[in-house]
């Protein structure tokens, strides 16, 4: 009875190894099928798919997007091009307003300077007229206008007495007190005393040329006693005028 007890065990267990191999491979058959079921479903979906549809659509965005960025630098073109033309403009403007400036600065420094207005230093003559105790060694306001209009017939652009600019308006006069030997002289309207110093600013041979020489005014005052002594110098300093210019007639 043990033997076929046995026996009948040994068959039972082979029937349930067979089993375990079909249960194993019917489950690996139904995986494999489902895998190719998927890579089917796949390669049907790749070849459904319009390839030339989405290469067509990404064109059409890449030229709309072109298209987008090729406006935008057109506008930025068109911005950067006005402010280069505003900045143009303004350099215009400020350079004529400079030149224009400079110009009427210019104008206005040249009127100051034939007005007297400035201070001014040049090449030139210094002229001292000095007086003795003689009353024959005096000077009078007719010598000192002999002597800058001399001056001014030799090109002088600049003269001076006694630190007193000479302006077309200017008066040199003199003013008589008790009796014909007792005087004094103004200039610009301010008394000024001996030494008399004239400077001139200008060419110094010519300036020089028109008070010497055969007739000039100095050798006329040297052959009448007056002591005069004329210095050349590169540095003039001529003061200002520091009057009112005032016009009586003229609008």
């Amino acid at each position: 009875m043990e033997k076929k007890v046995d026996k009948k065990g040994k068959i039972a267990k082979k029937i349930k190894i067979k089993k375990g191999k079909i249960t194993i491979t019917v489950t690996i058959g139904i995986a494999c099928f489902a895998l190719a079921l998927v890579m089917f479903m796949q390669f049907k979906v790749v070849n459904e798919t319009d390839i030339t549809s989405i290469e067509t659509m990404r064109e059409s965005e890449l030229q709309t997007e072109l298209a987008d960025w090729k406006s935008k630098y057109e506008e930025v073109s068109q911005q950067y091009d006005e402010t280069v033309k505003k900045i143009d403009e303004y350099n215009q403007t400020k350079q004529s307003n400079a030149e224009t400036n400079a110009l009427v600065d210019s104008e206005i420094e040249q009127a100051n300077m034939l007005l007297g207005k400035t201070d001014l230093e040049g090449p030139g003559i210094t002229i001292t007229l000095k007086e003795g105790t003689d009353v024959n060694s005096k000077y009078t306001s007719d010598n000192l206008l002999i002597i800058v209009n001399s001056l001014k017939l030799a090109g002088a652009e600049a003269i001076s007495i006694n630190d007193q600019r000479i302006i077309n308006m200017s008066d040199i006069v003199t003013i008589n007190l008790d009796d014909a030997d007792n005087f004094y002289i103004k200039v610009n309207g301010e008394r000024i005393l001996a030494p008399y110093t004239i400077k001139a600013i200008g060419d110094q041979t010519y300036l020089e040329s028109g008070l010497l020489g055969n007739g000039g005014c100095i050798d006329d005052l040297k052959k009448t006693g007056h002591d005069v002594i004329i210095e050349n110098s590169n540095k003039i300093e001529i003061k200002r005028y520091d009057g009112e210019i005032k016009t009586k007639y003229i609008e």
